[in-house]
């Protein structure tokens, strides 16, 4: 397979700080000899583990930007045993847009491992990663948000998988996230997905939903911070200290333990219209409970579509904005597996 086109400004083996960028060559009308300048930090100090944190996988999902924008900036070489390597923005282009998928190919990142090297742009960023970064990783954290049309409660999440001992190393790298929730999380469709690739790879990964609707809040930007230095506290690359960097919460703090075990968790749409939801983020739903209505904005006078859970537990997940299309997932019923874990940072 051709090399990558995408060339670093950064030595990844050197220690020290560095911020620069991966380039990608990119000629367009407004700029014939041009390049896609996804901005990258490599923070290293002598031999041990590798931690890839990565945000803006979909452009349109804010917190982790946000966390790891910081994180590059605050954190040194001399904190670190081993090396971090922090991608806030890793589907560039698709950020700069506020979009989920990129303005130039309409390509979904999340969608398109392991990618190409001779293919679109967001084709050529997934090669990157998985040709070239993943090899580095120990550890990989991928930082999500339901973007402009998803909320959720804020979670840290894993996938089942077939590897029990690489699932027992996610599950406590999750926990030591330390999100308000933690979730077994049944992909809808797996195809493509980054998370794939990384835990095909073998590595120890954790992903995350920590809110939604095209912003981030206070809250959430701090689950995210508090969360990222946890995950690098596990992975042995932030001692103690470090990782609580003053955050004098932590010890009391815990997770409630989510699993999505089958199909049934989710609601999907079968209309299009006006979404009313009848439960709140968080809230406990019984089965068959209506958890939605969907009223036919064409016309006055007809009766709403009720829409009713398929399984009993806690709404976790929900469609953000008021109008619904036919398709679109409404809601999502998680299991509540157990309470008040704590979690130590």
């Amino acid at each position: 397979m051709r090399a990558s086109p995408i060339q670093p400004t950064v030595d990844f083996n050197a220690d020290g700080e560095q911020h620069g960028f991966l380039k990608l060559p990119h000629s367009h009308d407004g700029s014939a000899w041009g390049a896609e300048m996804i901005p990258v930090t490599v923070i290293r100090n002598g031999e041990g583990p590798t931690a890839l944190l990565t945000g803006g996988n979909h452009g349109d999902e804010y917190e982790g930007p946000i966390a790891l924008s910081k994180l590059a900036g605050a954190l040194k070489a001399q904190d670190v045993s081993g090396r971090v390597i922090i991608v806030p923005f890793m589907n560039f282009p698709a950020f700069r847009a506020g979009s989920r998928t990129s303005p130039i190919d309409r390509g979904n990142l999340n969608r398109s491992f392991p990618g190409k090297p001779d293919g679109t742009v967001t084709e050529k960023i997934a090669d990157y990663f998985q040709r070239y970064l993943l090899p580095l990783a120990d550890y990989v954290l991928d930082l999500h948000a339901g973007g402009r049309t998803l909320d959720f409660v804020p979670f840290a999440a894993i996938h089942l998988l077939p590897d029990a001992a690489q699932q027992s190393r996610c599950e406590v790298a999750m926990r030591a996230f330390g999100a308000p929730y933690s979730m077994r999380m049944l992909e809808l469709d797996s195809v493509g997905l980054y998370d794939t690739a990384v835990e095909e790879a073998g590595k120890v990964f954790v992903s995350t939903e920590l809110g939604g609707g095209g912003t981030a809040t206070v809250k959430s930007v701090a689950v995210a911070e508090r969360g990222v230095r946890g995950f690098l506290q596990y992975a042995r690359i932030l001692q103690r200290e470090e990782a609580r960097n003053g955050m004098s919460d932590d010890v009391s703090r815990t997770t409630t333990l989510l699993d999505m075990p089958d199909g049934t968790c989710y609601t999907t749409s079968e209309h299009d219209g006006l979404l009313e939801l009848c439960k709140d983020l968080g809230e406990m739903v019984e089965r068959d409970e209506v958890i939605a209505r969907i009223y036919d904005a064409t016309r006055t006078g007809a009766a709403p579509v009720e829409y009713r859970a398929r399984r009993g537990g806690m709404l976790a997940a929900r469609h953000f904005p008021g109008l619904v299309r036919t398709g679109d997932t409404v809601a999502v019923v998680a299991d509540v597996v157990e309470r008040g874990i704590p979690v130590t940072v």
